[in-house]
């Protein structure tokens, strides 16, 4: 009997494991066929899982979040060695989880009309949408980024045309897609070799892009701030050379 307990220590049950991740019995399951977590681990007629399967499930979902496809999933999946134990997943989920703190919070058409007030129209919803301030979903819902759902309900009163926020929107995913680019091929070449040859191991790796993740956001503010502050100040002085020449 006491073998038998100690074999079980460090398992998960499916409904242990169902409670960890937040998924469905029928979505593990699922994923299992699909070759996207391993089969559960036997003793005796029942099944069992470990952290592997946790880390798997995990960065499944966050896959999800991104808005891959399932057939994308697979084939992102099938690159990580099956032997890859859960802190080398974390580590690839570390890299997809979204670089804000904050998480938006789902409201219904109602509960956001109740916030604004007021009912909104559908070209507001639309700004609002463009403005990343609200993400609909297929469900009617919205998710909502709180932190800026004031100001962004602000700018609409104001009349903020949605062709602005439109056109605000290609400029930031315009800029932002090439900063993206520079970043990886940065972190890839050079961020990710030298923690590497310091002999940093993948718990420190994780923890290491989870540091950088707010550090390169307060960047990127800071830096936008002084080039704003810069131009102003360029324009402030062009305007008056041109006062002085009339």
């Amino acid at each position: 009997m006491q073998e038998s307990v100690d074999s079980l220590k460090g398992l998960m049950t499916l409904d242990e494991l169902c409670k960890r991740v937040g998924m469905s019995v029928r979505n593990v399951r699922f994923y299992t066929t699909r070759g996207l977590v391993p089969s559960p681990i036997r003793r005796g007629r029942s099944g069992y899982y470990t952290e592997d399967h946790v880390a798997r499930l995990e960065l499944v979902g966050e896959l999800q979040a991104h808005g891959f496809t399932l057939a994308a999933i697979e084939k992102y999946v099938a690159n990580i060695p099956d032997e890859a134990p859960a802190t080398k997943i974390g580590l690839h989920r570390a890299l997809l989880a979204p670089w804000m703190a904050e998480h938006p919070e789902n409201l219904t058409a109602a509960e956001l009309d109740e916030r604004a007030q007021r009912k909104l129209t559908s070209e507001e919803l639309e700004t609002l949408d463009i403005l990343g301030v609200i993400t609909a979903r297929p469900d009617g819902t919205h998710d909502v980024a709180l932190a800026h759902l004031d100001a962004g309900l602000q700018l609409i009163r104001f009349g903020y045309p949605r062709e602005s926020a439109d056109a605000a929107k290609q400029m930031y995913d315009e800029h932002a897609h090439a900063m993206a680019s520079d970043m990886l091929d940065l972190f890839r070449h050079k961020i990710w070799p030298a923690l590497r040859q310091s002999g940093a191991s993948d718990e420190d790796l994780t923890a290491a892009v989870e540091l950088l993740k707010p550090l390169s956001i307060a960047a990127l503010v800071s830096a936008y701030e002084r080039a704003v502050n810069e131009n102003m100040r360029e324009e402030i002085a062009r305007r008056a050379g041109d006062e002085d020449a009339s």
